[in-house]
């Protein structure tokens, strides 16, 4: 059994990791640390949300950067400001006992773009950015990334899926000379691929997690019949039926999210909704009431859904199956994280059974009915 000693990790960073509960590495930082650690390369992985991909690519970075060296070395790119920010925090944990500081700042839109440049023009050694702020500092001449030698990119496919498509090409050209290229993402659509051959070496190594399973196998996959007009009442029984447990609610559309939300919280449901209208602030004000528990559950469309990430969530519901495959990957990742066990329940109407089969073939999992 590996430790994180033994993948080559030092002292002061093992140290801060175990103070963050991390003890023993997860499959893909066994594989990708020692890798991304030897050598410098190009590299993929290919892994779900939660398996602890943040460490696999942040403990390397942070033990390469050189704090001589006042540069930007590395740029993190991530789908969304929750990321982001989350990916900052966990860097900035993992250097508490080093002798050396290692400044990293956050870039991403919904912040005065002025404060963030202001930011730039200290020491900065990693940036995580959102691909659309950075592509606007890029422009305004206030961010250097010539010296960066590494270039993560973290949950390719979502950034892809949010239409990040031409920015990302742009940070490629625009950072292409000395830099590698780490890319991590839950799938494989052809335009990551398309991203690997273009702008990455053909040889780099590649680790995947849990091939048959691009679903978490701690989840159980469950489907109830019923009708659009008992849809509410299923949810509440369910939701009665654990009175405990926190979970998140998919809808397929804006209206939908909205109009859920407002009927759950009239049968007293301590609930919040996400959706695409929402300005930033009130997004944020809900994101963190779900993160600190003052609301237990929390109802979200699949892209305002994107990049959250909040410990102990035992369910998901599907209001209405996805449209596309992936996104019932990146709804049911929501649970079962960090090992712990989880439901994904699909709410269908009759002629829905044929796609729960499909989504069991195309993902290599099994459905099981139940009732409330």
């Amino acid at each position: 059994m590996s430790t994180f000693a033994t993948l080559g990790i030092k002292k002061p960073f093992i140290q801060s990791i175990k103070e963050l509960g991390i003890h023993s590495p997860s499959e893909i930082q066994e594989r990708t640390i020692p890798v991304l650690l030897n050598k410098r390369t190009d590299f993929v992985g290919l892994a779900q949300t939660g398996t602890g991909k943040t460490a696999a690519f942040g403990l390397p970075i942070v033990q390469q950067i050189n704090p001589n060296n006042t540069a930007v070395q590395a740029l993190i790119l991530s789908p969304t400001r929750e990321l982001v920010q989350q990916i900052k925090k966990q860097l900035f944990k993992y250097t508490k006992y080093y002798d050396h500081k290692v400044f990293v700042e956050a870039v991403y839109g919904g912040e005065k773009i002025e404060k963030q440049i202001h930011n730039l023009q200290r020491t900065t050694h990693v940036i995580v950015a959102t691909p659309g702020r950075l592509i606007d500092l890029i422009e305004r001449g206030n961010i250097n990334l010539k010296e960066i030698n590494t270039l993560v990119l973290d949950e390719a496919d979502e950034m892809l899926s949010m239409g990040f498509k031409q920015d990302l090409n742009r940070i490629l050209k625009y950072t292409s000379g000395h830099r590698n290229t780490w890319l991590f993402s839950a799938t494989m659509p052809e335009e990551i691929q398309r991203i690997i051959k273009t702008y990455m070496d053909a040889n780099a190594p590649r680790v995947e997690i849990d091939r048959n399973a691009t679903v978490n196998t701690n989840i159980s996959h469950q489907f109830v019949k019923t009708t659009i007009k008992e849809k509410v009442k299923t949810i509440i029984r369910f939701l009665e039926s654990r009175q405990e447990a926190r979970g998140i609610i998919f809808c397929r559309t804006k209206a939908g999210t909205q109009n859920l939300n407002k009927l759950l919280q009239e049968e007293g449901f301590s609930i919040g909704a996400l959706e695409g209208d929402m300005q930033q602030k009130e997004r944020d004000k809900v994101m963190r009431a779900f993160k600190n528990e003052s609301l237990q559950y929390l109802i979200s469309t699949d892209v305002s859904a994107r990049g959250i990430d909040v410990r102990d969530l035992a369910f998901v519901i599907h209001h209405q199956l996805p449209d596309q495959l992936d996104y019932y990957t990146h709804r049911s990742g929501r649970t079962a994280r960090a090992g712990k066990k989880g439901v994904s329940l699909a709410l269908i109407i009759a002629h829905e059974l044929q796609r729960v089969h499909e989504i069991e073939k195309n993902l290599n999992i099994k459905f099981t009915e139940t009732t409330f």
